[in-house]
């Protein structure tokens, strides 16, 4: 890893300038010692009634502790069981962080935040006898992590196994879900601080449970964080979350509204991906924010050529064009990040701890899921182009080929807009098409975001409805080979997951924004076709 020291460095001489007074500003305000006593009027009156219930992820360095023991002992009984296979049925917050902590230990976990049968088909096949299923939701009425708990309970019981001593939950106090629990006498049950949003909650319950049962080292990422909880309460103009905060307030400020994060050897798996979900969802809001763009690597395109609208930070050694980078253990980095989000927040003028538009297409997947000759297919393609039917808005040319869709769809683009590629897909068995970001980016010219469907949704789903309305989403759904009944719900996981694209489809729309779909009846040659298609498009 890049150093136990945690660090920010503005490498830009430019931005650095511009960020100087908004840094002098908060060592003035002494907004980072606020912070670290939780002092809820940060945020001004509208954001105080929901920051007053929120701050309490500042000190899980040493709230948390606790919870080492509980998970050690709950990983030793499983053990001693021949229980060593951990499935997490989570989103968003209770998924992203277990996924890099145990990435960047290297603890084996099989994360479900999906809805598509054939990925939680494939989690199903594995050794049912040696696996234990962690259920990861603040109340539990996640439709997808019900789904799979439902699912796996039936399946534990169809293999001659006592379902409740196989699932662990992790929920708040007095949720729905811990009633269940109760009820079903589920083997344990670990309740997390109710005062931390989903995604400031890596070093909770919710992070430390799952990956501690995987065998990760949650001590030492606590220590880590332990370590730089000091200084990032320090009201100094060297605090790196100050630093950070300020940067991406200034850059924003100057028009650069996206910040491309590329890991470039932290030794840390994923980042990126939980950055993305803390800052899109904290801060895009109101018709502002930042729109995170992860990017492979440096190298990426988006990165080492990124417009005037958008601020390449490097996660680890400064390279390249970075005009930030940020150095740390994981425990430090996740504090850091947090810290310097709700900075941000405070320089945006906005609330980073409510998330008013993620509701919105959870609302209209329902009503699809209660209709189902909506959901069946009333409507028909705009046109059909070999393996893909095209679902095209108004304003897209659909007389020609797919390249020649493709090409009348991206001009809708507005100057300084975005693309967000939308794949609700098998993330394990269609993995190819995450390799459509870096191809769209190069061609279209685009700051171009990808997320697999609906686990975005927990995410940046916020800003693509609350940030700048700016963005133009392609969406990819496929037909998937077989289907899952979710038991005691009148729906399949199929159904599920084409309501949830359907649904926020309609949500964009309703926003003003284009939302290009293409089905897939072959998946995998319909992406071999699609690729092609997108290398066609002229650079």
């Amino acid at each position: 890893m890049a150093g136990e020291e945690t660090t920010v460095s503005l490498v830009d001489g430019e931005l650095a300038a511009k960020a100087a007074p908004l840094i002098d500003k908060l060592v003035a305000d002494q907004v980072a010692s606020k912070l670290a006593a939780q002092d809820p009027t940060l945020w001004g009156p509208d954001a105080e009634p929901e920051a007053s219930i929120r701050l309490s992820w500042t000190t899980l360095h040493r709230s948390s502790r606790p919870l080492i023991g509980e998970i050690e002992s709950l990983r030793e009984e499983l053990r001693a069981e021949g229980v060593d296979r951990v499935v997490l049925a989570g989103m968003g917050g209770s998924s992203l962080a277990p996924e890099v902590i145990t990435g960047t230990e290297g603890a084996p976990l099989i994360v479900l935040d999906t809805t598509d049968p054939g990925q939680v088909a494939d989690a199903l096949a594995g050794d049912l006898q040696r696996t234990v299923l962690v259920v990861s939701s603040k109340s539990g009425g996640t439709v997808e992590t019900d789904s799979h708990r439902r699912i796996f309970a039936k399946a534990f019981t169809e293999a001659g196994i006592d379902a409740a001593r196989r699932i662990v939950v992790v929920t708040d106090p007095g949720s729905p879900l811990s009633e269940l629990a109760a009820g079903e006498g589920y083997r344990k049950v670990f309740l997390a601080d109710p005062h931390v949003g989903g995604r400031y909650s890596a070093l909770t319950a919710f992070g430390l449970v799952p990956a501690g049962l995987a065998g990760a080292d949650v001590a030492r990422l606590l220590d880590q964080a332990a370590a730089a909880a000091t200084v990032l309460g320090e009201d100094s103009a060297d605090n790196p979350a100050v630093l950070l905060g300020a940067a991406w307030a200034a850059a924003h400020a100057d028009g650069a509204e996206k910040v491309v994060l590329a890991d470039t050897g932290s030794g840390i798996q994923g980042f990126p991906d939980w950055a993305e979900q803390l800052i899109a969802e904290s801060t895009g809001k109101l018709g502002t924010g930042l729109l995170p763009v992860a990017v492979e690597g440096p190298e990426a395109a988006g990165f080492a050529d990124a417009g005037s609208d958008a601020t390449p930070v490097a996660i680890g050694p400064a390279t390249g064009s970075a005009k930030i980078a940020t150095a740390g253990p994981l425990g430090a980095q996740f504090l850091l990040w947090e810290f310097a989000t709700a900075i941000a927040g405070r320089l945006l003028e906005i609330n980073p701890f409510d998330q008013p538009d993620v509701e919105a297409a959870k609302k209209a997947a329902r009503a699809l899921l209660d209709n189902p000759t909506a959901l069946e297919g009333s409507e028909s393609p705009s046109t059909v182009d070999g393996d893909v039917q095209v679902f095209a808005p108004q304003g897209v040319d659909t007389a020609g080929s797919l390249t020649d869709v493709l090409r009348s769809f991206f001009a809708t683009a507005p100057e300084h807009g975005y693309l967000a590629v939308q794949a609700y897909l098998d993330r394990l068995d269609d993995a190819s098409a995450a390799l459509l970001r870096p191809e769209l980016a190069k061609r279209t010219g685009l700051q171009t975001t990808f997320g697999w469907g609906p686990r975005f949704l927990h995410s940046t789903g916020q800003y693509h409805k609350g940030g700048h309305q700016n963005g133009i989403f392609l969406q990819i759904t496929g037909d998937a080979e077989t289907d899952l009944a979710v038991p005691d719900r009148p729906y399949t996981l199929g159904k599920l997951q084409h309501a949830q694209a359907l649904g926020d489809g309609q949500v964009l729309a309703e926003h003003g924004r284009p939302v290009l779909r293409l089905h897939l009846t072959d998946r995998a040659a319909g992406l071999a076709q699609l690729v092609r298609a997108i290398q066609e498009v002229a650079l």
